[in-house]
């Protein structure tokens, strides 16, 4: 069953959405009204199977032994760019 909540009311239950949503529920979520996301369980279905676990794994690694770079000096505008 799905049920429609303000982004208002969940920002302010997120814990108790989350806990819901884990056991089978699905939320709309609106902002004035109309629907902007939607919170719904994940399937098995949906969850990594072990190669793909894997690769992804690999690669933060690879990452991770990457030389670390001085990007100068980020300002809070530059994640709007």
């Amino acid at each position: 069953m799905e049920r429609s909540i303000s982004a208002t009311e969940a920002n302010r239950e997120f814990s108790r959405l989350l806990g819901e949503v884990s056991a089978g529920q699905t939320f709309v979520v609106t902002a004035h009204g109309k629907p902007v996301a939607k919170m719904v369980p994940v399937t098995a279905a949906q969850v990594p199977d072990d190669e793909q676990s894997r690769r992804v794994h690999a690669l933060v690694d690879e990452l991770l032994a990457l030389p670390l770079r001085a990007p100068g000096r980020i300002t809070r505008d530059d994640g709007y760019e």
